[in-house]
């Protein structure tokens, strides 16, 4: 009697132990983006950037902490990889309410139909405010200098890119960067520090440092800009890409009639610009535009 009841009281300590190294493993597991990416049929019924792109913050070696929002595939399957889009928004989204971000463009990147054509990571982080992506003077006459160093914002920006790309299902042949108005300075400043990790790029009513066309040359490039923008000057796309194809390269570059400075929303609206990006890849570590 004695030995039937020591054995089902050890029984039942087994079978708690398991439950609770069971309980343990699901809760790192929830650190892991890869691990907690949505099933199709759970976001069927919204396409609100607010309630699907989830709120995050990263911490980066200099103990500055990066608040971001972070869209995951559709229908997530583990035996596949994904690409990864880094959207910059612009300066009246700055702050630190971790949701202003998802303001301009992030809702063409939810429709249910682009997901399910072409399911990805989608990451737009929020730069703070009185902060840049590009450390430029945009009230500065002249050509645009790329600066010495990235902002911090770019430098965590980067690190979050750094820290996905270890456990996350992110195909690396595929990593997507967009932004507008300051984010399009920041698109030019981020593939000019690193011409041979992006696919393709497109940025919107920004400007680059026309000194660094020799690097980013083979780098897909779609621009974007409204002839009659105000706030930033179309001769800053035009003179970027002028240089980028004087040095070889061939970008492609929309300027937009009649329009001020959104360009932005027609440009996210569509459905060629989703089909132009998703359709780049990097071919053994360089970009191949198509």
């Amino acid at each position: 009697m004695k030995t039937s009841l020591f054995l089902a009281c050890s029984l039942c300590l087994n079978l708690l132990l398991c439950l609770n190294l069971l309980s343990v493993q699901g809760t790192c597991q929830e650190n892991k983006v890869a691990d907690t990416a949505t099933p199709a049929t759970a976001e069927a019924t919204t396409e609100d950037p607010t309630k699907l792109f989830e709120p995050r913050e990263f911490q980066g070696e200099s103990g500055k902490v990066l608040k971001y929002r972070l869209l995951k595939p559709l229908g997530y399957n583990p035996n596949k990889l994904y690409p990864l889009v880094i959207f910059l928004h612009g300066a009246g989204e700055r702050g630190d309410d971790n949701a202003a971000q998802l303001k301009h463009g992030m809702a063409d990147f939810c429709k249910q139909a682009r997901r399910e054509k072409n399911p990805c990571y989608v990451i737009a982080p929020q730069c703070p405010t009185n902060e840049k992506w590009a450390n430029i003077d945009w009230s500065a006459e002249g050509g645009i200098k790329l600066p010495a160093e990235a902002s911090d914002s770019m430098k965590l920006t980067l690190g979050v890119v750094d820290a996905m790309l270890e456990d996350a299902a992110i195909d690396k042949n595929r990593i997507y960067i967009t932004g507008l108005s300051m984010g399009g300075y920041g698109t030019w400043d981020a593939i000019a520090r690193r011409p041979d990790f992006f696919a393709a790029a497109i940025p919107i009513c920004g400007g680059g440092d026309p000194a660094t066309a020799e690097k980013i040359k083979n780098i897909p490039i779609s621009c974007f800009h409204g002839d009659e923008d105000k706030a930033v000057a179309v001769e800053k796309s035009r003179a970027i890409i002028k240089a980028i194809k004087e040095a070889g390269g061939s970008p492609l570059y929309t300027e937009y009639k009649g329009v001020g400075h959104d360009s932005w929303t027609q440009t996210f609206a569509a459905e060629a610009t989703h089909d132009w990006l998703f359709a780049q890849r990097r071919v053994q570590g360089k970009p191949v535009v198509k």
